[in-house]
C-alpha cells in the first residue's frame, strides 16, 4: 500500500540499519527492519505537506532531542528510550519507546511539542509500529487518535 499510493524513500540497506543500531544502541524490532529493508522514510498522502512524514534512519533522534535540541537531551526533558518515527507537523511527532515491549513490540505514543516525552498526557496511539501505519494509512491523511470517539482498543497478538 506504501508504495502504491503514497510517496516512499528507497529502501535502507542491511548496513545502514547496522550503523543504525550501533549509533542508537537499539535494535530494531521485526516490524520496524522490514519497513525500512523496503522503504527508508515514506511521505504518506500528499506531498509536501504530509501529514505524516516517516523518517529516514538518518532523521530518528531521541523524542527530547527532536523537541529541545541537543541542549534538551537529559532526563530532565524525558526519557532516553523515546525516539521519533514520524513528523505529524508543526513540531509535533509519533515516537517510539523502545524500553518498553509486549510480544517483541514496541509502543506507539503521540508526542506533542508542548509536553515532555514520556508524560502521562502523551496518548498511546498503537499498540506497535505496524499498528500505527494500518491506521495511518486507513485515516484518509487524518491524524486517527484526534478523530472524536477515538480509542486504542485492545492489541492485536502477532
Amino acid at each position: 500500500m506504501v508504495a502504491r499510493s503514497h510517496f516512499p524513500n528507497p529502501p535502507a540497506s542491511p548496513r545502514q540499519i547496522e550503523v543504525f543500531e550501533t549509533r542508537m544502541g537499539w535494535k530494531l524490532d521485526d516490524e520496524l527492519r522490514a519497513f525500512y529493508l523496503r522503504f527508508n522514510g515514506a511521505a504518506l498522502f500528499k506531498r509536501p505537506d504530509s501529514p505524516y512524514r516517516l523518517l529516514s534512519l538518518s532523521e530518528i533522534v531521541r523524542a527530547r532531542v527532536a523537541l529541545f535540541g541537543h541542549s534538551g537531551d537529559t532526563d530532565a526533558h524525558g526519557p532516553a528510550s523515546w525516539f521519533v518515527l514520524c513528523s505529524v507537523q508543526d513540531g509535533d511527532y509519533v515516537a517510539i519507546d523502545v524500553g518498553r515491549s509486549s510480544n517483541g513490540r514496541h509502543p506507539i505514543f503521540d508526542c506533542v511539542h508542548e509536553l515532555l516525552p514520556g508524560s502521562p498526557a502523551n496518548a498511546r496511539i498503537a499498540w506497535s509500529f505496524s499498528d500505527f501505519l494500518e491506521r495511518a494509512l486507513e485515516s484518509d491523511g487524518r491524524l486517527y487518535w484526534l478523530s472524536r470517539g477515538w480509542t486504542l482498543g485492545k492489541p492485536d497478538t502477532p
